[in-house]
């Protein structure tokens, strides 16, 4: 290597290793401020949101206080003075934003957004799986390797058992210092990218979107937090025209992009499929795009080489990190043991994925900030290399939705509905830095006048106030099932009269007594899924089949349910369990209803919208009249043990 490149390498690793303290440093100061945080909102006895207004005035004044950290940081940067205490108050400030924003108006529940209804049922029971055992399990199914990536879930499991919580309590904590970790990484990222004092105003709009529009998924909000600088590294790593005629072997320039980018899709691959999917696809139109351009600056077809092979180099970074959590489902797999099953993960379309999503052309104020930024993207698209990062990705998230929409004629979707909340965050980016290009040529035009700068800083101050004291209205409905559903101690956050999932525990100090088996030791067939998701039983079947792992063959197993019911004798039925293709249910939970035993199981209905339909099935009880079954009348349920 010659002393040119060894150079190169030194500065690279050097700055590599600067950025990974700040990282690790800012990522340990976000979650103590959260920590903190969470801790001391839980000491009070606060009343519910959703029959209150107290949490929502408190959140308001934490916001504001939480966004007078982050100016003070942004001044102190431009008077380049105080440089450390700049960068924790800016990492203080932005971790403590999220902390108030999500943290106050659910300071009265143990229950994070949406509760444990319908998504986030199955998103708690992976968490309940993997905080029982650090093994690579199947969040439903018994001796199956896990299909969704258990990356954000097993941290979270490690999280749970580190202090002492069960997996459904320690949902809503871990979320949210997740996402305090996240956006404090985010801005280190973007200040080695752009100016710092830009750097926090960019990271601060990009977290308060996502907070209102990604926040109940928590695990790809934080993909979100950090897409925009992982894509302007990106084009770093696959546009370098300054390194024209260059040989490979002899600049080590652009390597460090490429061990970013190939770490952000890492974590994407071990975390949420569809983004690493979307992200995946936005950094191979990066490289065709680079690719063009080089060929056409240097006129020949050797300038792809050096493109070619960093985006090798991303690929195989991606592909061993993947590997972490992929590794187990593919040998499953690849045995031939297991085959694949009728699948429906795809098989969803609601209204919003059948149209492009547009916010530039809504009238308010996140429809305005969006259309700056597109105005930016456009108009700067030739001169900054910024610009035509988050451009590539905005265009990448719009050819998905297209693709997305052209899959519907073979069947299925790409599920496109879901990046409403990338593409925000995205756009957000953009109209941080129109605002602020666009307010310095205001400002030159004026021939500087004095007070401008403060003008300028006081509307974007009004506008930021203004969006974030709105994100508990978006999230309204998120935060309201927190408070209505009942939690894993049985008790209603609104202190209305609990549901059915109150008579739980008593369920499962039964089973216990009844199976002489540690909870992961025993399979229990119940249409109440959200028992599985407080305590870590595996499941017969599970909620629908677009959760399901595609291993356990979902439909053939419904089936078998059914014919389960046409049995005429508890013989039949226990010749039945014994021959099951698939480990038999240890146990059934069910509800009563006359003679029989029911069970509300789901059918995938695509096209269809809603896409699930609901089918009721009853078990006669006099299949169970034999001394191979124990029936316990708990509450509305029966809860039968096989001897």
């Amino acid at each position: 290597m010659s002393e040119r490149a060894s150079g190169r390498a030194a500065v690279l690793a050097r700055q590599a290793g600067n950025a990974a303290g700040e990282a690790v440093l800012a990522a340990v100061v976000a979650a103590v401020v959260a920590a903190i945080g969470l801790e001391a909102f839980s000491v009070v006895h606060w009343p519910a949101f959703n029959s209150s207004n107290v949490t929502r005035a408190l959140t308001t004044v934490g916001q504001v206080a939480a966004l007078a950290m982050l100016v003070v940081a942004v001044v102190l940067l431009r008077l380049r003075t105080w440089g450390w205490v700049a960068k924790l108050l800016s990492w203080g400030g932005l971790s403590a934003f999220v902390t108030v924003t999500l943290g106050m108006p659910l300071a009265a529940t143990k229950l994070y957004l949406f509760g444990m209804s319908v998504d986030q049922e199955f998103r708690t029971q992976y968490l309940t799986r993997l905080t029982d055992s650090a093994a690579l399990r199947d969040m439903n199914y018994a001796e199956l390797p896990p299909f969704y990536p258990a990356g954000w879930f097993w941290l979270g499991g490690r999280f749970a058992s580190l202090t002492g919580m069960a997996g459904w309590e320690a949902f809503k904590p871990f979320a949210i210092i997740g996402l305090a970790v996240a956006a404090t990484v985010a801005l280190v990222l973007w200040s080695t990218l752009i100016r710092a004092d830009w750097a926090v105003a960019v990271a601060a709009a990009t977290t308060a979107v996502t907070l209102a529009y990604g926040a109940p998924e928590a695990y790809s909000a934080v993909l979100t937090l950090l897409l925009g600088p992982a894509l302007v590294l990106a084009w770093g790593a696959l546009y370098r025209p300054a390194e024209s005629g260059e040989d490979m072997e002899t600049t080590a320039g652009g390597w460090g992009a490429v061990v970013g980018t190939g770490l952000f899709l890492g974590l994407g691959a071990t975390f949420y499929s569809l983004y690493f999917g979307v992200a995946v696809f936005a950094v191979c139109l990066m490289a065709v795009i680079a690719a063009g351009l080089a060929v056409r600056s240097q006129h020949t077809w050797r300038a792809i080489w050096p493109i070619l092979v960093r985006l090798i180099g991303i690929g195989a970074i991606a592909g061993v990190l993947a590997l972490a959590v992929w590794t187990p489902f593919l040998l499953k797999f690849l045995s031939g043991k297991a085959s694949l099953g009728s699948g429906s993960a795809f098989h969803y379309l609601p209204e919003t994925g059948s149209r492009l999503p547009l916010p530039m052309t809504e009238f308010d104020l996140l429809g305005v900030f969006c259309l700056a930024g597109t105005i930016w993207l456009v108009l700067r698209a030739g001169s900054s290399r910024r610009a035509q990062a988050l451009g590539i990705g905005v265009v990448a998230i719009y050819l998905w939705c297209l693709l997305s929409m052209a899959a519907t004629a073979a069947g299925t979707t790409l599920l496109s509905f879901r990046l409403e909340s990338p593409l925000l965050a995205l756009l957000s980016a953009a109209g941080v830095f129109a605002f602020a290009e666009g307010a310095r040529a205001v400002y030159q035009a004026l021939n500087e006048p004095s007070r401008f700068r403060i003008a300028a800083a006081a509307v974007a101050l009004a506008g930021a106030i203004g969006f974030s004291q709105g994100i508990p209205t978006v999230l309204a409905t998120e935060i309201t099932t927190a408070y209505t559903d009942t939690d894993g101690n049985g008790d209603r956050a609104d202190k209305r009269a609990p549901s059915a999932v109150s008579y739980y525990r008593e369920i499962d100090a039964k089973l216990l007594e009844q199976t002489g088996r540690p909870r992961d030791g025993s399979v229990v067939l119940t249409a109440d899924t959200s028992f599985l998701a407080i305590y870590p039983y595996f499941g017969f079947q599970a909620l629908t089949s677009h959760y399901a792992n595609p291993l356990a063959d979902f439909a053939a197993r419904t089936a078998e349910i059914q014919r389960w019911s046409t049995l005429k004798t508890p013989q039949e039925l226990t010749d039945a369990l014994e021959h099951c293709p698939w480990r038999a249910p240890d146990a059934f939970l069910f509800r009563r209803s006359g003679d029989g035993y029911t069970l509300r199981l789901s059918q995938d209905v695509y096209p269809n919208d809603p896409n699930v339909k609901r089918i009721t099935v009853t078990l006669p009880k006099a299949l169970f009249d034999d001394g191979h079954y124990r029936i316990t009348d708990i509450g509305p349920f029966t809860l039968v043990v096989r001897a």
